[in-house]
């Protein structure tokens, strides 16, 4: 049930950095609040670009919905219950010296700056994954949050325990019945998104974007480039110096005025300056 390190280290193969003990990539703390102040339009564009099409999902309720959450994905899997593989399930996690019902077991793995993201087939009545007990578990293990394709029960009181944010399909006073955990840090589905443990996961009231661990600090720097854009270009605009060219007209003369804009303005500046001027360079080559 438990994903090994082998079967993690196959599928985030791409990723050179630190890992967890468990396998999971370990994406710098700085890049996840980073990640917290760029748009999740400019990093979708940036996955696109590179081939990641499912990779966002809409359509949540969140206990702090104004407040944008980012963090590293501990994945977990849900099905509908049948006594056999329970009862399989049951004598695994014996072996691995678990104990309670299996919601609790993927709350033991968090480590801060983790977001517990688990498949729950969609289900909220009987398929409250947590009330509020495993809410404050969550906050003391990862002291950012969850993200459930599934419901919640104990709404408020989760909102009033520090260090937790939570993003679910809708909540429900029932407990949750007939369902099973079925699977630790493998591969799951959220929605029309895929999932891999150590994804950047970013949350915000428009939705919820699950980046690639291996693209997460090209994607970041990338969305913060585009939001200097935005910024120069909307001084352009409100001077009266863009022309009819209100999203752009970029091309080499425009980026030469930019890259001296921010020369002007090294506050703004998020990502390193060889990072700016990568990808300076990188537009520059695909302008006019």
């Amino acid at each position: 049930m438990k994903t090994t390190k082998e079967q993690i280290l196959f599928y985030t193969s791409g990723w050179k950095g630190e890992r967890f003990p468990d396998g999971r990539p370990k994406i710098p703390d700085s890049l996840l609040q980073r990640a917290l102040d760029v748009t999740l339009e400019d990093l979708w564009d940036y996955l696109t670009e590179h081939g990641y099409h499912c990779q966002y999902e809409g359509g949540w309720q969140a206990l702090h919905i104004e407040k944008p959450m980012a963090g590293r994905a501990l994945t977990a899997q849900y099905m509908p219950a049948r006594p056999d593989m329970v009862s399989a399930i049951k004598d695994e996690g014996k072996k691995e010296g678990r104990t309670g019902g299996n919601n609790m077991w993927p709350i033991n793995e968090l480590q801060n700056g983790d977001v517990y993201v688990a498949d729950g087939f969609g289900k909220i009545v009987e398929g409250t994954l947590i009330g509020s007990n495993l809410g404050s578990g969550i906050a003391a293990h990862s002291h950012t949050g969850f993200v459930f394709d599934a419901g919640i029960r104990d709404v408020e009181e989760n909102k009033k325990i520090p260090d937790l944010n939570g993003f679910y399909r809708a909540s429900d006073p029932s407990a949750w019945k007939d369902m099973t955990l079925t699977s630790i840090n493998a591969p799951i589905r959220i929605g029309r998104a895929t999932v891999l443990p150590g994804d950047l996961v970013i949350a915000k009231q428009d939705g919820i974007l699950f980046v690639p661990a291996v693209l997460a600090s090209a994607a970041v720097a990338s969305a913060e480039f585009t939001n200097l854009e935005d910024a120069f270009n909307f001084e352009l605009n409100a001077a009266g110096k863009n022309g009819a060219e209100f999203e752009g007209g970029w091309n080499r003369a425009k980026y030469q005025a930019f890259a001296k804009w921010i020369d002007q303005h090294p506050e703004k500046l998020k990502m390193t300056r060889d990072e700016f001027k990568a990808e300076l360079a990188r537009r520059e080559g695909h302008g006019d």
